[in-house]
């Protein structure tokens, strides 16, 4: 008997089916990439990190070339010495730990490597009343200790985010910036090496020791940013909210390591 294709009930049936179909697909599909999914996740962490530790194939003087993600992890491994996570609550660090404790634990939050926390999670386990994990890379920069932070933020349409190298005192000595949708051109630019570039050698503590940040200011008229106590560099022509996405990330969430700088500074002297 032939089926007719004509009747409503055919074209319900017809549709369900395809929808189930496709709907199995595509979850066969999201579980057979995950694991590399995953693995790529681990790599662009891991070049990011690299990259504001100043480790990067960059030629030539406005290129962007990350390491290899052939090289990444041992490249990772040779030049990240520690990987630290402190747990911060209102303001203070209230527990510090290593990248091995931290992976052992069974505590809420915990268990992953460090460099996997999800900056975001952090920031709603904050809102929420809870304490945060704040994750440390330590490295070397001229045979001194260099210390990598992550940073989130919002720009004009999404997330940015990024990855800042500091020494012992709060000076940058290197930086990665990236975004999610930020304005091809404008805001996009944040990712670009000039940008990025701006933010070497600058302060975060004033000096007197006060935290301030660093701000991208429009009318900073520093063009070559040379000045690099004035805690500003040059912002972004057409990309003012972004630049003060940048400028709120880096003192909101990099204010957070200033209780882990000032036990360093203490016991150094």
């Amino acid at each position: 008997m032939a089926i007719n294709t004509d009747k409503n009930s055919y074209t319900i049936l017809f549709a369900v089916a395809m929808v189930l179909v496709v709907g199995s697909l595509l979850a066969f599909t999201a579980s057979s990439l995950k694991p590399q999914i995953k693995e790529n996740e681990r790599m662009e962490k891991q070049q990011n990190i690299l990259y504001a530790l100043g480790i990067n194939e960059n030629e030539g003087a406005g290129d962007i070339a990350f390491v290899s993600t052939k090289e990444v992890a041992d490249k990772f491994s040779a030049n990240v010495s520690e990987q630290l996570v402190l747990e911060s609550k209102d303001g203070e660090i209230i527990r510090k730990m290593t990248r091995q404790e931290f992976m052992d634990s069974k505590e809420e939050g915990m268990g992953i490597e460090p460099y996997l926390i999800d900056v975001k999670k952090q920031q709603t386990r904050a809102k929420e009343g809870k304490s945060r994990f704040l994750p440390l890379f330590l490295g070397k920069q001229d045979d001194k200790t260099v210390y990598i932070a992550p940073i989130r933020g919002k720009g004009l349409w999404d997330a940015i985010w990024g990855f800042v190298a500091l020494d012992e005192n709060m000076v940058v000595k290197g930086t990665f910036f990236d975004h999610a949708g930020e304005t091809p051109g404008l805001g996009s630019n944040i990712k670009q090496r000039y940008f990025m570039d701006d933010f070497y050698g600058e302060r975060l503590l004033t000096e007197a020791g006060v935290f301030k940040g660093i701000k991208v200011a429009k009318g900073n008229n520093d063009p070559k940013n040379e000045r690099k106590e004035d805690h500003a560099v040059d912002a972004l022509a057409g990309a003012t909210i972004t630049g003060d996405g940048i400028s709120t990330m880096i003192k909101k969430d990099l204010k957070l390591y200033m209780p882990f700088f000032q036990n360093i500074n203490t016991n150094l002297n």
